[in-house]
């Protein structure tokens, strides 16, 4: 990195940090985040993690450093709080392909269901759900409901399938994904492991049911980061986005992580490019500017903090 970068970079953490203290805020980012935005946040987690955390903040500003349900969420969790997202663009495929009244005729066409909801999914989504889950509770939320309880899972088909196989439940699945951990290469991972055949393969549940066939561990980013840390393996292919090997290489520097490709020729690992839309200019504009925030309709937001709440109690 040139120097002037590197100059430049500094004086705009300062300046971060300085709009941080004045406004008293909270910077969360989400594994997936480009590396500065990681180096600058108060506090880095998965989906679950950042909603407890917006839960728990007595911050007067939160800055969400992901995509903009994380933003709802967190918005829903604190409605006296004004929540900044960096990039009001930075959306999601996975929530996108839940349209929220396709979804509420499929619920109203399955009235003796209960419907779990990956946290994944637009506020309106929500608002018509019993429970939101995460990667990382999903089995357990699962598993506290009777055996024989009739389950509509959405939008993720691959998580879906996963928490089907792993608990012998046959959960109605909506047939949504992320476009991300849905278009890994099998075969280029097959190849990285023949090449490092004592590497271990991290696979997000995300991920379809073939790559999950063939981890060592199956979890979410703060599951497969934990593994990382526990494992006595030096070498490992990570399948999910590639943002999470920041924090893996931050606490393991020893050891090595190499980011899983896609299914396109001549890309070496797969990024999110929602969650690449924010950078630290536009958390320094955020937190300058009060702008841009996230904003729920009221109705909506008191009929998905019901099932929110009962995430974080079961969780």
């Amino acid at each position: 990195m040139e120097v002037g970068r590197k100059d430049d970079l500094a004086a705009l953490r300062d300046e971060i940090l300085a709009l941080k203290r004045e406004r008293n805020a909270l910077i969360m980012a989400h594994y997936y985040q480009r590396d500065e935005i990681q180096e600058i946040a108060d506090y880095i987690g998965d989906s679950l993690a950042l909603a407890r955390k917006a839960a728990e903040t007595d911050a007067d500003v939160i800055v969400m450093c992901g995509v903009h349900f994380m933003g709802e969420t967190a918005k829903i969790l604190c409605p006296e709080k004004l929540v900044l997202i960096p990039d009001a663009e930075a959306g999601c495929s996975l929530a996108d392909s839940c349209d929220a009244d396709e979804f509420a005729a499929f619920v109203a066409e399955h009235p003796d269901h209960t419907v779990i909801s990956y946290v994944n999914t637009s506020a309106a989504v929500k608002a018509v759900t019993d429970i939101v889950v995460t990667s990382g509770n999903a089995r357990k939320v699962i598993e506290s409901l009777p055996a024989d309880e009739k389950i509509i899972f959405g939008p993720d088909r691959n998580l879906g399938e996963y928490i089907n196989a792993v608990t012998g439940r046959d959960m109605l699945l909506w047939p949504g994904a992320c476009h991300v951990h849905d278009r890994f290469s099998m075969e280029r991972i097959l190849e990285m492991k023949r090449e490092h055949p004592e590497a271990r393969v991290l696979v997000h549940p995300e991920c379809r049911r073939s790559l999950q066939l063939i981890a060592d561990k199956v979890g979410s980013t703060a599951a497969l980061l934990a593994y990382a840390r526990e494992s006595d393996a030096r070498e490992f292919i990570v399948v999910t986005e590639s943002g999470i090997l920041f924090e893996m290489q931050k606490a393991c520097p020893e050891k090595v992580f190499m980011p899983a490709p896609p299914d396109e020729p001549g890309c070496q690992c797969n990024h999110c490019e929602y969650m690449k839309m924010n950078t630290l200019e536009k958390v320094r504009d955020a937190l300058r500017d009060g702008k841009p925030s996230v904003e729920v309709d009221g109705e909506i937001a008191k009929r998905a903090l019901r099932p929110i709440r009962r995430m974080l109690e079961l969780s």
